[in-house]
């Protein structure tokens, strides 16, 4: 039986532009007619990876880099420092060459000189696209090459070398590999680009900086004026966790469920940075509900095609969460599919109109509950 983990969250951010587009305005879409403020999936996704050092330990994690003989060469200087970085970079050239992953070296610097030794990062190689490989995987390459005195592998070899003890993030977020789709690793987590509950539009900020030296001169005017554009709404966020093919992609059950429950708390308190400087929306999801089903993923996104609107009666996190659990109800009753296990964290205003989701939980309650749901679960 394959198991499937959803993660449901209402998430209220005030004035905030966390993720922007290619004006600097913060990223929107059209759901049910009308704009709503949007967090695409790729930005929340990152911010989870980079918390994933919280929940887990470096040795199960892993690196998206196009740097990845920079990082290999980097290795092997730490496992034996007589090796010089011109030739370690050459050996693990050579590794990725048998893999048929290319790198290639940028040209050097009008006034470098391509022997001196002592800024490498502009001779090393690089692939043409970010490369995802895990600490393990890297740390295999450079004893490797150490082992071997640098000899090029088999391309049987350098696949073993790149393509076994993939991190946690890659088993989750999955790594396509453009020169050889062999190394592709398919996502056993898919996320939702975060949506508002209610319809918004963006906003202008306009300020001024004032000059220190000026001001002390009794002068006036700014030093500078501008505007950034900001908005506030409360999300919708969604992602669902594959068990079947996380365990697969980390070949052990164990560590599946080590993974999975790093990644709901990963999911609870990340945030992506945009702005964060200019607006402190540092805030934590008001409601968080996590089921655990044997059918099939399901979004509750749909609660809000009609957007929550004003009202003197209910604010508007209550109207969503109300939203919320009347569209997981309806779903369970008509499709007569509820979930194996569902569990509610929620602050005490949302308490009541959640309660017929799921058990209300503390986040340690929720984390020992799943682990122990998990371990009980025959394999897939």
């Amino acid at each position: 039986m394959t198991l499937y983990i959803d993660v449901h969250a209402l998430h209220t951010l005030p004035p905030n532009n966390i993720n922007r587009d290619d004006t600097g305005a913060p990223k929107t879409a059209t759901f049910g007619g009308v704009p709503r403020q949007r967090v695409s999936s790729q930005a929340w996704k990152r911010a989870i990876r980079k918390d994933f050092p919280t929940y887990l330990s470096q040795d199960k994690l892993g690196t998206r880099t196009k740097r990845v003989v920079e990082k290999t060469v980097t290795k092997i200087r730490e496992l034996d420092g007589s090796w010089e970085t011109a030739r370690a970079a050459e050996a693990v050239e050579a590794v990725f060459d048998a893999a048929r992953i290319t790198t290639s070296r940028p040209k050097p610097k009008k006034d470098q000189d391509p022997a001196d030794d002592e800024e490498p990062k502009e001779l090393l190689g690089e692939t043409s696209y970010l490369l995802f490989l895990s600490t393990h995987q890297i740390e295999r390459v450079a004893r490797h090459v150490i082992e071997h005195d640098g000899a090029k592998p088999s391309k049987k070899d350098a696949q073993k070398l790149l393509d076994e003890e993939h991190s946690v993030d890659i088993a989750m977020f999955g790594r396509m590999v453009a020169d050889s789709p062999n190394y592709n690793v398919d996502a056993a987590v898919q996320v939702a680009h975060a949506l508002g509950t209610s319809a918004a539009e963006p906003e202008f900020d306009y300020y001024t900086a004032v000059d220190d030296v000026v001001e002390e001169a009794d002068e006036t005017g700014a030093g500078m004026i501008g505007t950034v554009q900001m908005m506030s709404s409360t999300l919708y966020r969604y992602a669902t966790v594959n068990m079947a093919q996380l365990e697969k992609n980390l070949a052990s059950r164990e560590a599946a469920t080590e993974a999975a429950k790093a990644f709901v708390q990963a999911f609870v308190t990340s945030m992506p940075t945009g702005k964060q400087n200019a607006f402190a929306n540092r805030t934590m999801p008001e409601a968080v509900v996590v089921s655990l089903r044997s059918d099939r993923p399901v979004s509750w996104v749909n609660a809000f095609e009609e957007p929550v609107v004003d009202s003197l009666e209910e604010n508007r996190r209550s109207q969503a969460a109300r939203k919320l659990a009347a569209e997981a109800a309806q779903i369970a009753e008509i499709y007569d599919a509820p979930a194996e296990k569902t569990w509610v964290m929620a602050i005490a205003p949302l308490q009541e109109a959640l309660s017929a989701v799921g058990t209300q939980v503390s986040r340690k309650q929720l984390l020992d509950e799943l682990e122990s749901a998990l371990a009980t679960e025959e394999p897939a």
